[in-house]
C-alpha cells in the first residue's frame, strides 16, 4: 500500500465588504456578479489539480482572504465540494475558514459545519469601538459578541481571536482591557498581532513618517493645507510596545493560553496546525487569486491579477484537449503562476532556521541534521554562538530556540541565518 504525501491546503478569498486601513491582503470589495465568477474560477482550478495531487493526503485546509464569510452558502458550497472531488482529505483534517463579524449568520455557520469546517478565526482586533473605527474596521465590538454568539450555538468549538495591538492611539491599559475581555470568552486560540505599518495602505499614508519613513506623506500635506489642524493619534512608542508584549504573555498564561509562537497562543491542544506546518516547511497548495505554495521544495505563487485569473478559468480548461500541455510539474498553470523559485540547499537551511525559531520551542538540531545531512553547527556555528553571547538564543536539550530579549529582536535573529 503506497504511503502518501502530506498536503496543506490554502485557499484565497480575495473579497471583503471595505478595506481596513492598515491592510495590504490581496483583497478588496466586489459585487456578487464578480463573487461568483471567482467562485466559479476557484473551483475550476481546484478540479483541475485532482491528478497532480492524487500521490497527496490533505492534513489542513484554510480558507484566508479577504473575508470568506461574504461568499454566500451555495458559493462555500460549490468549493467545498470541488476540494471533496478532487483532493484525498483525511477525516481528521484541520479545516479553518478566516470570518468577520458583520458577514456572519446562522444560516452561514450552519453550511460552514456541513462543508467540514471545524475551525474558525475570527478577526475582533480590539473591543474598544473608538480603537476599531481607527482601524477601519466594518463592525463594532456588540456586532463581534453577535457573532460570537452565533459560531459557538452553531457547534464551532476551535475559535481563534484575531486581535492587533499597537494601533495608533492605543494605551497600554486599553491593549489590556481588550486582551483580558477577549480571553474571558475562552476562545480556544487567540492570535496577538503588531500593527506593522505597510507601505500601499492608508495607515502609510498616514503613519510613514513616524514608523520610520523619510519622505513627505499625503497626511503631512494635508495638515499643511488646513493650517496643521489635522490632529491624529500616534503610535505607541517603542517602550510602550515591548511593555504590551510582555504584558500579553503573562495575561494570557493566567487565562491558561500558552505561548507557541511569536504571536499565538493557545489552549492545550489547540495549536494551529496549518500555521505549523508553513513554520515547519511542510508542501502546502495554494488555490486562488494571489495564492503562493511550496510544493517538491518549489515556491511559486498565482497571479494577483483578478482579471488574469478569471479570463484563464474561463476558458473551461478541464474541456480542452491540450489541458495537460498547460501543467507545470508543481501542478499549477503555466499562465497564471509567477515568481517561481527552486530553493537551493542554502535556501532551505536558512528557510528552516527563521521560520522554525518563530516557534516557542525553537528548532530541533537533529532534523537540520537529518534533513540536510550536515551538523548545524558546521553551518551555523559562528551564528549561532554570537547569538548566544548576546543573550538573543538559548541552545538546550539539543534545541535551539529565542530567549524573550531574542523574540524582541526576532527579525535581527533572523537575518542572521541568511548565508
Amino acid at each position: 500500500m503506497m504511503i502518501k504525501k502530506e498536503l496543506e491546503l490554502y485557499v484565497h478569498i480575495p473579497f471583503c465588504v471595505r478595506k481596513c486601513a492598515y491592510c495590504d491582503f490581496l483583497s478588496a470589495p466586489a459585487d456578487m456578479q464578480e463573487r461568483t465568477l471567482y467562485a466559479d474560477a476557484l473551483t475550476k482550478e481546484i478540479r483541475a489539480e485532482k491528478e497532480e495531487y492524487r500521490n497527496y493526503k490533505v492534513s489542513t485546509i484554510f480558507l484566508g482572504g479577504g473575508t470568506p464569510s461574504v461568499l454566500d452558502e451555495g458559493e462555500i458550497t460549490e468549493i467545498f465540494g470541488a476540494l471533496y472531488d478532487s483532493f484525498d482529505i483525511s477525516g481528521s483534517a484541520e479545516i479553518t475558514m478566516e470570518v468577520n463579524p458583520g458577514t456572519v449568520t446562522e444560516g452561514k455557520a450552519a453550511v460552514w459545519k456541513k462543508c467540514g469546517v471545524n475551525r474558525l478565526s475570527i478577526g475582533l482586533q480590539s473591543v474598544n469601538d473608538d480603537e476599531l473605527r481607527m482601524l477601519g474596521r466594518i463592525h463594532t465590538y456588540r456586532e463581534f459578541l453577535n457573532t460570537w454568539e452565533i459560531v459557538r450555538r452553531a457547534g464551532f468549538r476551535n475559535v481563534n481571536i484575531d486581535l492587533i495591538s499597537a494601533i495608533p492611539g492605543q494605551t497600554l491599559e486599553s491593549w489590556c482591557r481588550t486582551l483580558r475581555t477577549a480571553a474571558e470568552l475562552e476562545p480556544e486560540h487567540i492570535s496577538a498581532y503588531s500593527l506593522i505599518i505597510e507601505e500601499g495602505t492608508p495607515f502609510y499614508e498616514r503613519y510613514a513618517e513616524e514608523a520610520g519613513c523619510n519622505f513627505e506623506t499625503e497626511n503631512d500635506k494635508a495638515r499643511e493645507a488646513d493650517g496643521g489642524q489635522t490632529v491624529l493619534p500616534p503610535l505607541p512608542d517603542e517602550d510602550t510596545e515591548r511593555e504590551i508584549y510582555k504584558a500579553t504573555e503573562e495575561i494570557l498564561d493566567g487565562y491558561g493560553y500558552h505561548r507557541y509562537e511569536i504571536s499565538n497562543y493557545a489552549k492545550d491542544g489547540y495549536e494551529c496546525r496549518h500555521n505549523l506546518g508553513y513554520w515547519e516547511r511542510k508542501e502546502y497548495l495554494g488555490l486562488g487569486l494571489g495564492a503562493s505554495s511550496l510544493i517538491n521544495e518549489c515556491r511559486f505563487r498565482n497571479t494577483a491579477d483578478i482579471k488574469k485569473y478569471l479570463d484563464f478559468f474561463g476558458k473551461s480548461i478541464l474541456d480542452t484537449a491540450d489541458s495537460s500541455e498547460q501543467l507545470c510539474g508543481a501542478g499549477c498553470r503555466m499562465d497564471i503562476r509567477e515568481e517561481v523559485e527552486s530553493l537551493s540547499c542554502e535556501d532551505r537551511m536558512e528557510e528552516f532556521m527563521f521560520l522554525g525559531l518563530r516557534k516557542t520551542e525553537g528548532i530541533s538540531m537533529k532534523e537540520f541534521c537529518e534533513a540536510f545531512d550536515r551538523d548545524i553547527f558546521e553551518v551555523y556555528g559562528p551564528q549561532i554562538r554570537k547569538m548566544e553571547e548576546q543573550g538573543l538564543l538559548i541552545v538546550q536539550d539539543g534545541r535551539i530556540s529565542l530567549t524573550e530579549r531574542g523574540t524582541d529582536v526576532s527579525n535581527y535573529v533572523f537575518s542572521e541565518f541568511i548565508l
